[in-house]
């Protein structure tokens, strides 16, 4: 546990813009005020949520993909303790709990060069680390009974988050990923683009569903893969909302069927979503609607044991931008549980 940061009461009071007449989201969610005993801590608690942040992009950049994303938590937190705090959710029952602290990490991807071949292995030794660190704290929240909330970072953390949810239950999972991409490339050493391949190797993952697909970034390898597989399946963007040969709300339900029989993930990666900074951004994507109509619709289900949102840039141009997006996806999952 010597990567977690907690967050802290000062810090919140720090970044609170309080107005009369109005009662906000940080005024009214908890913190841990001891890093010792988190396990049994968080089990004593009242709470439903617990939120996660992971600020690297390690695993970005063992991907080829752009980094940023090491940069999101921090803007997402000062929106998300600023929100209105209403009727239409309890804040009491919502533990901020703080962030894995990966400065070294970050430290030491900084000085190795993307388009060297032992740089790259080098991070993707590094992001093996990031993955024991993740697994370790996602596997105490759930086993405290408690519903992760993990705000990346890169999609590397799939892995670690499928794991110890796994590790927990003391069985595999189902995962359903929101993404342009399935991130099952081969096991060819860990980063942002085959955290689902190692967690069904395995052992950890069982059913898997990605959903909105682009079909221009996957190769016949990868389709092939999936089509031959009873434990995958998947659906393209293109299929949804360029020719129309599926309804957006069936596929909901399919993807539903497919992977909520067990506990399961739900993953939304930002660069599923058109025109918002991302490590791969698209100009061609679902609409911010679409992804809170998803979020929300899969919040419904019992079964769903954690979200997570990855990949955004929070850049200086759209850090709000970025940060709103995130808080309306991480309410939009509360409300409805």
């Amino acid at each position: 546990m010597d990567k977690l940061v907690l967050f802290n009461r000062k810090t919140c009071n720090s970044l609170l813009k309080k107005r009369t007449g109005e009662s906000k989201f940080g005024q009214h969610i908890q913190t841990l005020t001891s890093i010792s005993n988190i396990y049994e801590q968080l089990e004593n608690l009242d709470v439903t949520y617990v939120i996660l942040g992971l600020p690297e992009d390690v695993g970005v950049f063992a991907n080829h993909g752009k980094t940023g994303a090491s940069k999101t938590w921090e803007a997402f937190i000062t929106t998300l303790l600023n929100i209105q705090s209403n009727r239409f959710y309890n804040a009491n029952r919502i533990l901020l709990l703080g962030h894995l602290d990966f400065s070294e990490e970050q430290d030491q991807m900084a000085k190795l060069n993307q388009s060297r071949k032992k740089d790259v292995l080098k991070s993707r030794k590094i992001v093996e680390q990031i993955d024991k660190q993740v697994t370790h704290i996602i596997y105490q929240i759930v086993l405290a009974g408690k519903t992760p909330i993990i705000i990346g970072g890169g999609h590397n953390n799939a892995y670690g988050n499928i794991k110890g949810t796994s590790l927990a239950y003391g069985k595999p999972i189902n995962a359903i990923n929101f993404d342009a991409h399935t991130d099952f490339r081969a096991e060819e050493g860990r980063h942002s683009g085959n955290g689902f391949s190692y967690a069904l190797s395995e052992g950890f993952l069982n059913k898997y569903f990605v959903f909105g697909l682009h079909e221009n970034y996957t190769s016949d390898q990868i389709l092939d893969t999936f089509e031959n597989s009873e434990n995958l399946d998947y659906n393209t963007y293109e299929a949804l909302e360029v020719k129309n040969e599926l309804k957006f709300k069936k596929e909901l339900k399919r993807a539903s069927a497919f992977v909520s029989e067990n506990k399961f993930g739900l993953e939304i990666d930002c660069d599923a979503i058109e025109n918002i900074p991302s490590s791969a951004l698209t100009p061609s994507g679902f609409s911010v609607n679409k992804v809170r109509y998803f979020v929300n619709y899969f919040a419904k289900n019992e079964h769903v044991a954690y979200l997570h949102i990855c990949e955004g840039i929070a850049n200086k141009k759209k850090s709000n931008h970025v940060a709103k997006l995130i808080t309306y996806l991480v309410t939009d999952f509360i409300k409805e549980r």
